[in-house]
Parts: C-alpha cells; structure tokens; sequence
C-alpha cells in the first residue's frame, strides 16, 4: 500500500518516495569515491538558490555519523560500491520558512559538499 496516509504524511517512506520520485535527486555528474574523501565527517554542505545561500551546514553536527548509519543500513539491506545513501537535509527548507518558499521555473540550485564538488540545477 504506498498511498500516503495522514499519519505518514510528514516523515517515514512517505516523505522519501515525495523527494524521489522520476526526474527528481539528480546526483552527478561524478561520484567521488570514499578512498579520495580525508574527513567524511566534517564536510561543509551548502545549498544555494539564486546565488543565495538556503541552506548550510557540516557532517559533524549530523544526527547519526556516516559511520553509524552505514552500519544500521547494512543490517537491513545489502549495499554494493556506488550505492548512494541519502542522509537527509540540514535546516533551512523552503517550506519550513516563513512564509514558505517553493523553487519556480528558472530558479538556479546548487548543491556543494566542500571537497567533493557541486551539482548546478536549473529548475523546468
């Protein structure tokens, strides 16, 4: 039953599959393999919308490790080299802002985790 419920609505299964769905989570254009990462847990993410910054924090103030979570994951799942694990967002979503703010057509995203590289999106 994937029909999202109201109880669901916010977070669980339900939340991810409205982030993943076709033409959404664009990754690339490269994956930069963990033996070229020095400090997987400190790492500066930024997010930018229209050259303005939206969101902005570091691997270190995250929830769980890197580390933590890759050892839960392999408890339940089997994970393969190149598998990406989405580790969530840091605060600043649109639409937690108030009022709260939605991407338009045109509107250019950038994502950068420092050390990694960025990912530039022009919104359809």
């Amino acid at each position: 039953d994937w029909v999202p419920k109201e109880e669901h609505s916010y977070f669980g299964l339900d939340w991810v599959m409205s982030k993943d769905f076709d033409g959404a989570a664009p990754m690339g254009p490269f994956i930069t393999p963990a033996e070229f990462v020095q400090t997987p847990h400190a790492l500066t993410l930024t997010l930018t919308v229209n050259g303005q910054v939206k969101q902005q924090a570091n691997t270190a103030s995250m929830v769980f490790s890197i580390q933590e979570i890759i050892e839960h994951l392999t408890t339940i799942m089997t994970l393969e080299p190149g598998d990406v694990i989405a580790t969530g967002t840091p605060s600043g979503v649109g639409y937690g802002r108030k009022p709260p703010e939605f991407l338009r057509p045109g509107d250019r995203v950038v994502a950068e985790i420092e050390g990694l590289g960025r990912l530039e999106t022009v919104m359809k």
